[in-house]
């Protein structure tokens, strides 16, 4: 086996260890000395704990860790810890490399974005403690574990989203986002006790077994994929679930904003390709998921894309891009026919949009943090002139919107082309002229931030006389492997693949 067999399978959960350990020295840190904590001292940890869970998580994807060997049965190769309650397989990993690469790059910007912030420890250990949810998110093989794990998700985002005390704004979107989040959370939790009383258990196996077999409580069943669809919909900010989106992004520090839009999104598609694709693929009788994904991808993207053409905010108009991204990768779910086998194409191609939308997406948001670190102003029209004063940085975001519209800049456009051959030759015209479509439509209210940046001049005497490093050095390591996944999107969408394979093992 290609697999570390030298370590204990407990150790395949070094990177969500690596976190919670690193979120709780942090707690430590603040506690020994909460007056005089120093803000590089929490970022340098921050970072590094970010880092650490990086690299375990590349090293054992590439070590093939959780992956069936030649000739083996991938049954054999995932690794189950706790009495199968987690799983940690190909899948996993590779999402665990997103959900970090994230963390990193938002630590390293909230350093100057903090400054003068009181409450600096407790938001790098929420920052840290969220992530680790997250990836506990990717591991999940029970409903119970799932549930648990997005609890620990949520109630740190939504602390993190209204961090900013005196700012009415932050506040404000903080209480709508945990409001809604309850909400959401009981109807989660209500459809998961209905496919307990359904099939007789919580563990993802044993419900598809439960379900192959046939149960009497098919109704029943029905309801509880209905509510646990509208629960995971939330999630990934979804519609007609994304209305908390554009509220919480906008009110949430903008580091927050692409940790939240980027990280957490992708646990959630995580855990909806498992339930979905794995428990659920044989369950299209009882409630036809598929017609019901195909017609959310469709209208999320569309509404998404439409909204963010009417709005001025920056923030608001990459709050509803955001949302049309999850639109877009909904197609792997909206294009499921049955066999996993012949799913291996879109949902890899899913996966990988998702990978390179990490970057692109966080990069973004990054540079809006940069510009509220200059108080320039949130409107388009704040951003005129910028490009004279910060050619770097602008250079950076126009990759990054150009990379999100899905032209040949950045990975984006390899992400959005085998999305769009994955649903061709899976006979889905209508999500492929759907993608193409509002991929157009998003080029205009992409543009017109990049016009501002370059074209229009500053309405005022913009003076920049501070270029704060962390957010220029995460912003350049975003923009950088934004551009190299044109070369390297190969690696990427084979992993992706492997990733994808592990549905239903």
């Amino acid at each position: 086996m290609s697999e570390i067999t030298t370590l204990p399978n407990w150790t395949a959960l070094g990177p969500a260890l690596a976190l919670l350990a690193t979120a709780l020295a942090l707690l430590a840190v603040d506690m020994v000395d909460p007056d005089e904590s120093s803000s590089v001292l929490l970022t340098g940890t921050s970072v590094t704990g970010g880092l650490v869970a990086l690299g375990l998580a590349v090293w054992y994807l590439f070590a093939g860790t959780g992956q069936p060997a030649a000739g083996q049965e991938p049954p054999q190769g995932a690794l189950e810890l706790f009495g199968a309650a987690l799983v940690i397989d190909a899948m996993s990993l590779f999402f665990t490399v997103i959900i970090t690469s994230v963390v990193v790059l938002v630590a390293f910007a909230s350093h100057e974005y903090l400054r003068g912030h009181p409450y600096q420890a407790e938001y790098y250990s929420l920052v840290l403690l969220a992530a680790t949810g997250m990836v506990t998110v990717t591991a999940a093989n029970s409903f119970v574990t799932a549930f648990i794990a997005i609890e620990l998700v949520s109630l740190p985002s939504y602390a993190l989203v209204a961090s900013l005390k005196t700012n009415e704004g932050s506040a404000e979107a903080g209480l709508k986002y945990f409001l809604v989040g309850a909400l959401s959370s009981a109807v989660f939790a209500y459809g998961i006790a209905l496919v307990y009383v359904a099939t007789g258990s919580l563990q993802f196996g044993a419900v598809t077994t439960a379900i192959a077999d046939g149960t009497p409580f098919t109704s029943l069943l029905g309801v509880g994929m209905v509510m646990i669809l509208g629960g995971i919909a939330f999630k990934i900010a979804a519609v007609p679930f994304h209305f908390w989106a554009p509220d919480a992004y906008e009110g949430a520090p903008a580091p927050i904003s692409a940790f939240i839009s980027s990280a957490s999104k992708a646990a959630g598609f995580v855990l909806g390709f498992r339930v979905f694709v794995d428990v659920f693929g044989g369950a299209t009788g009882v409630f036809d998921w598929v017609d019901a994904f195909l017609i959310i991808s469709v209208v999320t993207m569309t509404v998404a894309n439409f909204s963010a053409l009417k709005q001025n905010n920056v923030k608001r108009i990459l709050a509803y891009s955001s949302v049309a991204h999850a639109g877009y990768v909904l197609i792997a779910l909206a294009a499921f026919t049955g066999s996993v086998d012949g799913e291996i194409s879109i949902l890899g191609a899913g996966m990988a949009h998702l990978f390179v939308y990490g970057f692109m997406n966080t990069g973004a948001f990054l540079f809006i943090a940069l510009a509220e670190h200059w108080e320039v102003g949130r409107t388009v029209e704040d951003y005129h002139g910028l490009g004279e004063q910060a050619p770097f940085a602008c250079a950076a975001m126009t990759v990054f919107l150009f990379s999100l519209a899905g032209l040949p800049i950045g990975g984006g456009f390899f992400s959005k082309f085998y999305l769009l051959f994955a649903t061709v030759t899976g006979g889905q015209g209508l999500l492929g002229a759907a993608l193409v479509i509002n991929s157009v439509v998003s080029l205009f209210y992409y543009t017109r931030i990049v016009r501002a940046l370059w074209a229009e001049d500053a309405a005022g005497d913009l003076e920049l006389t501070e270029y704060p490093t962390g957010l220029y050095v995460a912003i350049a390591v975003a923009a950088l492997a934004t551009i190299l996944l044109i070369p390297g999107f190969g690696v990427v969408i084979e992993y992706a693949e492997i990733a994808a394979r592990m549905i239903g093992a």
